[in-house]
């Protein structure tokens, strides 16, 4: 008698699989924290937004969040081509974004302080929110440092394909973190 296996009984998954697989499943309950935190603004000061709230410094930072998702993008199309110059360069840029970023997060963390200080729930909202959402990005610098430095002096793809794919796909969330956050903060009114 012949035993009929289905031929996924068989399939073997490899590292890449895995890596990419535990990848999503980190970023989807990375997810749920930031909706959770996302509905508690809602919970906390309903849909009133205060008037100082500086709409043009979260449009600002809005923009530069989205540039730096295209220059990250531009790296991982430019490493996976084999053009590890382009790649480097284009990983400089988003790095370099993303600092300018916490730099204008404090900027508007200095100027939240006069108007709205944390102990007002608009404050409590706006410097927990932002303020994970700076921790996400400060390790996205990280991350894409590290990458950067270990493909500084490569010619092939080899082993760092996850590294700059994983890299990359965690920088896109956090950019689309930031893209619920800016009209939960600044638009809602």
């Amino acid at each position: 008698m012949t035993q009929h296996v289905p031929q996924f009984v068989n399939h073997r998954f490899n590292s890449l699989d895995i890596n990419r697989l535990g990848l999503w499943l980190f970023l989807v309950s990375d997810a749920s924290f930031f909706i959770a935190l996302l509905s508690s603004r809602f919970f906390v000061v309903g849909t009133n937004t205060p008037e100082h709230v500086d709409q043009l410094l979260g449009l600002s930072l809005t923009i530069l969040l989205l540039l730096s998702s295209l220059s990250a993008y531009k790296a991982e199309a430019a490493f996976e081509h084999g053009d590890i110059p382009g790649a480097k360069n284009m990983l400089l840029a988003t790095i370099g974004m993303g600092i300018l970023f916490v730099f204008g997060v404090g900027y508007e963390w200095h100027e939240a302080f006069k108007h709205f200080p944390p102990s007002t729930g608009f404050g409590t909202i706006l410097f927990t929110l932002t303020g994970v959402h700076v921790t996400h990005v400060l390790t996205g610098v990280l991350t894409l440092g590290f990458v950067f430095f270990r493909i500084r002096n490569t010619t092939a793809i080899g082993d760092n394909q996850f590294a700059v794919e994983g890299a990359v796909k965690w920088w896109h969330f956090v950019d689309v973190a930031w893209v619920f956050i800016y009209p939960t903060l600044y638009l809602i009114r």
